[in-house]
This record gives C-alpha cells, structure tokens and sequence, in this order.
C-alpha cells in the first residue's frame, strides 16, 4: 500500500480530530446517561424488528414504538450535540439536559398513552397541544442541529402554510384550521410525525445501519479494501480503479457518500497521486465512486427502503432496477479512469504492493457469507429489508463465536451500539421532520394540487417535466440531506410524473438519484469538497472534474423514464437490446469526454462519439441505434487499427546516437 506522508497523516488526523469535535465528550454522570441512552436505543430497536413482545401476547402500534424511538434518539442528540459550532464540548448545560429529559417523557407518553390518544384523537385538550407544540419544537430544533436552516425553514414554511393558506385565492386556497387542530393533527396523525418516513429509518435503516457497524468494526471493510486493491491495483491505473471497487463495496454497504470518502479516499487519494494522477482528479473520482454507493444495492441510501414502504413493492424490486443503474455509473467511471491512464502512460501500482488476492480471500472470506446471506433473503426469500439485515447480522455473529479474531471484537458491543445510535440521529430526525411535512401535505390535499399545476406548467411536456424535477431535486440535495430531498419531491413531484404515465417505481428512484448526485454537483457537493481537502486539490475544480466524469451517470435516469426497457421493464429481447444499446452508448460518451481511445482524438471525432451515444440515449427507433452502433464499431476498429500502424512505424525507425 502506497505510504502516506506525514504532512498529510498529519491533515488527515486533524481532520478526524475536526469531526470528533462536532460532538461533546462528557464525563461523570453525564456521560453515562449519554451512554445509556446510546445503548438502549439499539436494544429497542431489534426489540421491535423481532416482535418480541408478541411471543408474551402483547401487541403495540407502530406509533408507541416509534414515539419511543424518536424520544431517545432525541434525549441523546440535545446530550451529545451542541446548539452551536462554538458552543462547550465538555459540559452538558441545563437547557439541553431539560431539552433531553422533555424528549424521554414525550417518548414515554407516547409509548403509554397512544391507544387512548388514537380512539379519541378529535378531542381536543390542552395537554395534548402542550406537548404537541413540545414535540415539534424538539424535532425542530434537531433538525436544525443535525441538518442545518434550510431544511427548518422548509418546515416552517409548510406548516405556516398549513395554518395560513386559507388566505390564498386559486388552486392553492385550503380549509382554514384552528391552531391548536392543527398542532394536534401533526402530532398524532398516523401520517404525520410517526408515519411510514420515520417507520423506515426506525426499523429499516436502524437494523443495516447496526449490521454495518459490526461488519466494518470486525474488519470488514479492511477485507473489502484488499480484495479491491488485489482485484484492480495491478493494472494501468490500479488505484484508481481499486478505489472506484472499495467505494462501490463501502458504499453497499453504508449508503453515505461523505462517509464513503473518509473510509475509502484517505487511502486511495494518495495512492492515485502517487502513480500520476492529478489531485484534483484523483478528488474527484473519489467523489463520484463514493457517490455511486449511495445508488449500489444491496443497501443504497435510506431513501431506498422508503421508496420501498411508500410504494408498498418489495425492496427487491427496487434493486433489481437499482443493480443496471449502478453498473452503468459504475462502468462509465471505469472507462474515463483507464482512458485518463492510458492517455497519461500511467502503470498499476508496483507487484510487491498489490496484496495476494488467496492471501486477501484466505483471511477474510468469511465476510462475504454475510453479504450471500443479505442478498439470499431479499432476492430469493422475499422477506423484509429489516429480516435480511437481522439474518446478515446473525450470520456474522455466529462466524464471531468461530472465529476468535472477531470474537474478540464483537466484544466491545457497547461501541457498536453507540455509534449505530449516531449513525441514526440524522436520518432519524430528519424523517421525524419530513412526517410534518407528509402531514401538512396530507391533510390539506396540497401534493394533488401541485401536481396539476406542475403538470400544467410544463405544457404537458414530459421531458420539461423531468428536466424541471432533475433540477430541483439536486438543488434541494445541495441545502438538505439527500432523504429529506427525496421526501419532499416524491409528496409534491412525483405524483405529476405518474399522471404523465411514468411508472411509479421509476419515477421515485428518478427523484433519487438527483437527490444523491448533488452529493458531486457544485456548488455546494459535500463528497466533493470531503475528496477535495484528502487529495489538496482547489475544492472547485474537483467539483467540475467530478461533474465531467459523472456525465454520464445524470443521463441514465432519463433513460429509465424515456426507454423503461433499460430498467428492466419489458420483454426479455427489448431488455437485452436496450441494454446493449445503453452500454455502448457509456463507452461512446466516455470516449468523447476523455478525447481517447487508443490515441488522442480531434473534436470532430470527439462530437461524433457524443451524437453517437446520443442516438443510442434517446428514446430514438430502433433502426437509428443500430446505426449508430455500427459508425460505433467502425471508428473504434479504425482506431485501433491505425494506432497498431502508427506504432509499426515507430518501431522501424533507426536509432539516432
């Protein structure tokens, strides 16, 4: 493995040091009821995903136990996180012990009283508005800690809505509502607060979110790197490639593109720079490889699993189009990073540095059995995303009592339980925050109108329409997390694409993706700017290159909506054809992106690539995209024939002394 200078260790470290500041580090009493909470939230949560309660013959609804979930993950986020960046980090002040101690009791009253709240919830009483008005300033200001303004206001915005849109006129003119109904609707409605957006990060995304955890704290992800490393490092380009590998094994597996980079880019940036790479380059296909995780089953990121309960298909029908989208991002990197080394004479990394793929297999193939198990159940058995990540985690568990490595690891479970709460504070919250705005949206019939009125300001166009909804997920992705994009999109967009004859299923994965590109789209592309402080490179100009090499990747969702046979919907012959048309329609656009093949090429030729790959894009007649493969096949031969004569030629050239 390529070393790292120390000035760089140095940065790195800094940088950890940076992250780990984000949070308080207590002590004494505070720090265990910190660690109490951290633990007993993970308990909760395999408690409710395994149903334990039924085998004693007592049931709850959804809603206690969500509402018990949000109250601690609430309590441990006013301990652990600070109201501002210059706020103490090791003291825990009153007001967010109060604010902390207000969560467990909304919590705990919720969990106690909800089957009596739901039988009566038209009445009205002080006490329920009280801690109405209590639990969504909490979530509120949660938000703001863990996610920042743009998504408080975002907030704000439709509950003032809620309250005051009776004072519009048109289309947008709703019901008028009493504040305290309001309050009250929001905080006990089945599809507000503890609806299916936090149902799924409390049971879904909790239970890979802990599988996770343990399978990188056991070593995991040290298995995953090597094998990408052995699989990649030798040829031209090698880290790059190993790099684009472990990100799309990372990525898997964590659904977080910025995490994705800090686990990944610290060791592949400086490898990539150490055989020739520019940093800005070697930033940026960080960025974009550690972004195609976000997209790349068996996981995605949590948006996934909702997509999942909001339609009511099996995750695995989700995946089973999510697997082309990902090959095809990930096939398109690949090529642009072995064009850049082949254009560059860039070689692999040296033999003696590339680990042995049977040493790599031999110490860590046990971490794949997981993997088959996860895989096995929502593929072949059909069970629940939260089963196939609780069968995965056992699996691991029981090669633990095997193996005495990891045994010795599974050892510091209350490590593994803590961070898995943190890991849980901001997709959590986030969708406690997203359930008020399903609630408004709900109950004052806005997500139909707005469908109507984007319907009809795009003409009725249905690439206006999908232009418009690329262009506002990803700016929505740049001021908020990705989930709470797609959140807001799939209430207020997506229902305009389905009534334009878009299949539901490809309209929300659609939003999705846009929502997680922004991850790489400037100005504001946090995996980029992450990628970009590893590899010292000008935070914009890798921002720009990771733009450029992801090109591709922005044209494969429109793809799914204008040819749906790409994602896999429609006769077997139509999707083998299409596929193969999408295929080459990636190596074209990469070729013209990169100017090369087997040797430089002139703009011309470069344009020709790019109209080519635009034939084989667009919804276009079959007969056009079988010419355009065939002006494909020929440039590519002539390529190479012609670079094989060239260097004949330069062979038989004398040496001059």
């Amino acid at each position: 493995m390529a070393q790292i200078s120390a000035e760089k260790r140095e940065e790195l470290l800094s940088e950890e040091k940076e992250e780990k500041q984000r949070y308080r580090a207590l002590k004494g009493p505070a720090r265990q009821y910190q660690k109490v909470l951290g633990i007993l939230i993970p308990i909760i949560g395999i408690v409710f995903i395994l149903n334990i309660p039924l085998y004693f013959r007592v049931s709850f609804f959804n809603q206690q136990f969500l509402g018990l979930f949000l109250g601690l993950l609430l309590a441990l986020m006013f301990v652990i996180l600070p109201p501002f960046s210059k706020s103490s980090r090791s003291s825990l002040p009153w007001y967010d012990l109060t604010f902390s101690l207000l969560s467990l009791f909304s919590g705990f009253y919720i969990f106690i009283c909800y089957p009596n709240l739901i039988s009566t919830i038209g009445l009205i009483t002080p006490f329920r508005v009280l801690m109405g008005i209590i639990v969504i300033f909490l979530i509120i200001e949660g938000t703001r800690r863990t996610s920042g303004w743009i998504l408080v206001a975002v907030v704000l915005f439709f509950i003032l809505y809620f309250k005051f849109g009776y004072l519009l006129s048109g289309i947008l003119e709703i019901q008028k509502i009493s504040w305290e109904r309001m309050v009250t609707q929001l905080f006990l409605g089945a599809d507000s607060i503890y609806g299916v957006a936090l149902r799924t990060a409390a049971i879904i995304v909790f239970g890979f979110i802990l599988f996770a955890q343990i399978m990188f704290g056991t070593g995991g992800a040290k298995f995953l790197f090597g094998l990408a490393e052995s699989a990649m490092g030798r040829y031209r380009g090698g880290p790059a490639k190993a790099g684009i590998l472990a990100s799309a094994f990372f990525g898997m597996l964590s659904g977080s593109a910025v995490a994705n980079v800090a686990a990944t880019g610290t060791l592949t940036i400086p490898m990539m720079k150490d055989i020739g790479y520019k940093p800005h380059f070697a930033g940026a296909v960080s960025a974009v490889a550690s972004t195609g995780g976000v997209i790349t089953p068996p996981i995605m990121g949590a948006a996934a699993f909702i997509i999942s309960e909001f339609l009511g298909v099996p995750y695995a029908e989700v995946l089973y189009i999510a697997i082309v989208s990902a090959a095809l991002y990930y096939l398109s990197l690949f090529m642009q990073v072995d064009l850049r080394a082949s254009k560059d004479g860039l070689k692999g990394m040296p033999p003696e540095q590339v680990p042995s793929l049977t040493k790599v297999l031999k110490e860590g193939w046990f971490f794949l059995i997981p993997i088959v198990v996860l895989i096995y159940v929502i593929f072949f058995l059909h069970l629940n995303p939260e089963s196939a990540a609780l069968y995965s985690l056992v699996s691991l568990l029981i090669i633990g009592l095997i193996k005495k490595d990891i045994r010795a690891k599974l050892k510091g479970f209350v490590t593994f339980f803590e961070n898995t709460s943190r890991s849980m504070l901001e997709v959590s919250i986030i969708c406690g925050a997203a359930g008020l705005v399903i609630g408004v949206i709900t109950y004052s019939g806005l997500g139909l109108t707005l469908s109507r009125v984007l319907t009809e300001l795009a003409g009725h166009n249905l690439l206006l329409l999908t232009v418009m909804t690329a262009i506002a997920s990803i700016i929505l992705g740049m001021g908020m997390p990705a989930t709470a994009a797609y959140l807001l999109l799939a209430l207020l967009v997506a229902p305009a694409l389905i009534d334009m004859g878009v299949a539901p299923l490809i309209a929300h994965l659609f939003i999705f993706y846009f929502g997680c590109f922004s991850f790489i789209t400037p100005p504001v592309c946090l995996a980029a700017y992450a990628a970009a402080s590893i590899a010292g490179a000008d935070l914009m100009q890798t921002a720009i290159q990771g733009m450029k090499l992801a090109i591709p990747a922005f044209i494969v969702p429109f793809i799914f909506i204008f040819n749906p046979a790409v994602a896999l919907q429609g006769t077997g012959l139509e999707i083998i054809r299409e596929l193969f048309f999408a295929i080459i329609a990636v190596f074209a656009v990469s070729i013209a992106l990169e100017g090369f093949l087997k040797k430089r090429k002139g703009m011309l030729v470069r344009i020709l690539f790019g109209i080519i790959s635009a034939c084989l894009f667009l919804p276009l007649p079959p007969g056009v995209s079988f010419v355009a493969v065939a002006v494909f096949a020929v440039l590519v031969i002539a390529d190479y024939l012609t670079a094989g004569k060239r260097l004949e030629n330069v062979k038989k050239i004398p040496n001059v002394k």
